[in-house]
């Protein structure tokens, strides 16, 4: 792991994992390639954008002239594969944009890698980042294991599923070194103010309505950003090719519980709770084994969910400029 191509580092995860292979290792170099969409934020990485060890590209993953040439120019030997549209509600109105970037544009680099590395599949990884959401939706008990069916149930997911089988099948047809990884919710710095917690966090600070779906009774397993990218960074030195790995928090929390617990965290009134009509083909509830990525890999997270939420609330009451920029052009966009 010397040259990584990271694809969509501009975004939430991507950053962060950013910052942590540049705050962790002194020998690499990583290449960010972005096409700055709405979550794409150059704000995230302007503390490292002088660093010699880092360099943005601002492009498109369909773009096969330009892989080629990064891949060429760079030397690159791992790819870290983020780039994707994520936002279920942006989903459900423009499903085409997914359907484009995250099943195409996963071609498009799987098709490049794949040339560019014909002669060396030993030597180099491409590490796919997937979701638990491809999974579907569980009942109240039960987990999703590596080998649990895909079923899902979102333009999105369906979107992420497919990206995930086009590399498998790269790596079944081709022996292409490739690994996924599937997660459960992240949270924490950077993280685009129309997910969860981060709308929570800052309509409270500006004392807005809360918009809570149905019943608030939606449970996810939440997994601090932090202890993701170590499990990326851990997937790609120890992982082997052609495998699936869970990566979990260990953390079930009802959407409600959360809600309230940010409120009374910001010392504001419950009252600020909107519950709204639920989205359609809402899931009623994702939890992760990541029995394997311990046992595999000898990861496990390290931030509780109560740390996690505590630094991430600090964070966003520290850096108000940051999401208010975000949360005004979010607005025009729409």
């Amino acid at each position: 792991m010397k040259n990584i191509l990271v694809t969509g580092g501009a975004g939430f995860i991507g950053a962060n994992f950013v910052h942590h292979l540049l705050n962790r290792r002194d020998d690499l170099r990583v290449i960010n390639l972005d096409a700055l969409t709405y979550a794409g934020n150059p704000d995230n990485l302007r503390s490292v954008e002088h660093d010699p060890r880092y360099r943005f590209v601002k492009g498109d993953i369909r773009d096969v002239s330009l892989l080629t040439a990064l891949f060429a120019d760079y030397g690159i030997d791992t790819v870290v594969h983020f780039a994707a549209e994520s936002h279920v509600d942006r989903s459900i109105t423009d499903p085409d944009r997914f359907v484009q970037t995250n099943i195409l544009g996963t071609h498009t680099l799987l098709r490049v890698a794949r040339t560019s590395w014909h002669d060396k599949f030993d030597k180099v990884r491409f590490l796919h980042v997937s979701t638990d959401e491809v999974y579907g939706s569980l009942g109240p008990d039960g987990y999703f294991t590596e080998e649990t069916p895909l079923a899902p149930n979102s333009p999105y997911s369906a979107s992420k599923a497919g990206s995930d089988l086009m590399v498998r099948a790269y790596c079944e047809t081709f022996g292409f070194p490739a690994i996924i990884t599937r997660c459960s919710n992240n949270y924490g710095p950077y993280q685009f103010p129309e997910k969860l917690i981060p709308l929570m966090v800052t309509n409270a600070l500006l004392d807005l309505s809360l918009p809570v779906y149905g019943d608030g009774l939606n449970v996810r397993d939440w997994l601090f950003v932090g202890d993701h990218c170590a499990a990326i960074e851990t997937a790609i030195l120890k992982g082997a090719p052609g495998q699936v790995y869970n990566i979990g928090g260990n953390n079930e929390k009802r959407n409600i519980d959360i809600v309230r617990l940010i409120l009374a965290m910001l010392g504001k009134p419950d009252r600020l709770i909107d519950f709204v009509k639920d989205r359609p083909g809402h899931d009623r509830r994702y939890a992760i084994d990541a029995a394997k990525t311990r046992r595999d890999l000898g990861w496990s997270p390290s931030v509780t969910f109560e740390q996690g939420i505590e630094q991430t609330i600090a964070w966003y009451r520290n850096n108000r400029e940051w999401w208010e920029r975000l949360r005004k052009s979010s607005t025009a966009e729409h």
